[in-house]
């Protein structure tokens, strides 16, 4: 056999093996490996076509399912090492001439090594996928076996969708820093999940929502029983607004008995009191991390539609213009109300987490998925439980494919100063049912009472101060958008 010769096969036992000892005459050894060589890719061809994908993605982010691919990747990877130095052997290098078994060794020892690459980086991915999820998403939430008795792990249904049709998140980006204590939430909205068609409606709340209402018998309401009202900060500013709501209930443990980090729960309760339904669960962003995971996407691309200006004495710009923004530009677009108001701002945030929907797709994940990773790690907080991950994963699939629309409660539609909260409550019942339903949605909105048009038992909330009655404006009468609607051609 020629050195060219014996090369070809060793190339072709890496691929198929087994191939290298049937032509060395080891016959039986040959038609085991090929055998099951050709089994093994059988039986992931028949998973393949007889998974739903998004089913398979959820699978894999188990944790016992990735504990067995990177065992799994390991072995493998020691296997096929061992198969091409075995396949090299086998075809007896030896009768080469000197240069072709100098040439032959090389080739082989350099080919035993490739065949380790994809091994190792599907184990390196599933490693750094584990330690990622188990370090973001808490184990199941305890809760106690009675009196005296240790906590136990409250069981997750296998089908933790039965008898629901939505799945409520609540997605937050709050400001803390070295500056001041406590979180303040300043970008809040809510996903609101059909989770037989990922059609979601994204729900954005003002920052500066005032008398907020707290779900009556609860120890929020009791303290404040006509709406979130304090005293004007010595600075003239307020401290009881929409915002301010997760920090003063984690400021206030005497109200809750004493127990600490009441603020999520807290807030979770409020945000879904004020739209009617109820919220399952946060995730909160650190917007001064947010730069980290634009980056490590390597950047978004948007549209500016005008200078955006920021820092303490203006000395930031972000130019208008359509381009690949970086991290800190994203999310200062996102963040500055330098010469603009809360509202714009919403937009502007609106736009860019479309444009992260949208762009973030999976070859760009993968390539880039350490400092993806690396940067999530020290962005969020949730209470979402790891072991719900297999379910929401495939859900989250839905709603990259899926109808994403917004509604953003601000003026003209509400008042800020003077909510309408059971017009709230009927403009998100309504584009809840819009979404749901497959036909095409009316453009219409209703002020029917929150059990009526949410389909829960709530407890009305106190009559709202009266403003005068005006001609309804465009918005008010559609409120529903896209979500990249109005981004000046967001990518």
């Amino acid at each position: 056999m020629s050195t060219g010769g014996l090369l070809g096969w060793l190339v072709l036992a890496a691929l198929v093996p087994g191939a290298a000892h049937l032509r060395a005459g080891w016959r039986k050894t040959g038609l085991v490996l090929v055998s099951c060589y050709a089994a093994l890719l059988l039986a992931a061809l028949g998973v393949w076509l007889a998974t739903d994908l998004g089913s398979l993605a959820g699978s894999l982010v188990d944790n016992s399912a990735m504990t067995a691919i990177i065992a799994g990747t390991a072995v493998l990877a020691v296997a096929w090492f061992a198969l091409i130095v075995h396949s090299f052997v086998v075809l007896r290098p030896g009768r080469l001439p000197q240069g072709g078994q100098i040439l032959a060794g090389t080739t082989a020892g350099l080919l035993a090594v490739l065949v380790v690459v994809p091994f190792g980086v599907l184990g390196n991915l599933a490693w750094t996928s584990q330690e990622t999820l188990n370090e973001i998403f808490p184990e199941a939430p305890a809760e106690p076996a009675g009196p005296g008795s240790p906590a136990v792990a409250r069981p997750v249904p296998e089908d933790p969708w039965a008898g629901r049709e939505r799945v409520n998140i609540l997605l937050l980006g709050g400001d803390a820093d070295g500056h001041r204590p406590g979180v303040r939430t300043d970008s809040m909205n809510l996903a609101s999940v059909d989770v037989r068609t990922g059609n979601t409606v994204l729900f954005s709340l003002p920052r500066n929502l005032e008398d907020v209402r707290f779900r009556p018998g609860t120890p929020m309401a009791q303290r404040f029983p006509d709406g979130f009202r304090l005293p004007p900060d010595p600075g003239g500013g307020r401290s009881d607004l929409l915002n301010s709501v997760w920090e003063y209930a984690d400021a206030h443990p005497e109200l809750f008995g004493g127990r600490q980090h009441q603020g999520p729960k807290v807030l979770m309760d409020t945000i879904g009191y004020t739209l009617g339904v109820k919220v399952d669960w946060y995730a909160l962003v650190n917007m001064w991390g947010f730069a980290r995971l634009v980056d490590a996407i390597g950047g978004i691309t948007l549209t500016v539609e005008k200078d955006v200006v920021f820092g303490k004495y203006n000395e930031g710009l972000v130019k208008a213009g359509t381009r690949k923004l970086k991290g800190a530009d994203a999310m200062w677009y996102a963040r500055s109300r330098t010469n603009s108001d809360d509202y714009t701002r919403m937009r502007r945030q609106r736009c860019v987490l479309g444009a992260l929907l949208t762009q973030a797709d999976p070859a760009t994940v993968l390539t880039r998925f350490n400092k993806i990773a690396l940067a999530t790690k020290e962005l969020i907080k949730t209470d979402i439980p790891r072991s719900l991950l297999s379910d929401l994963v495939p859900l989250a699939l839905k709603v990259k494919n899926a109808k994403v629309s917004s509604v953003q409660f601000v003026p003209p539609l509400i008042s800020t100063g003077y909510p309408d909260w059971d017009k709230i409550r009927g403009i998100t019942a309504k584009a809840i049912r819009d979404s749901t339903d497959p036909r095409p949605a009316v453009a219409a909105t209703s002020s029917a009472g929150p059990a009526a048009e949410a389909g829960a038992a709530v407890t009305a909330s106190p009559t709202p101060r009266k403003t005068p009655k005006k001609k309804a404006t465009a918005a008010e009468n559609d409120p529903v958008k896209g979500l990249t609607e109005g981004c000046g051609g967001a990518l």
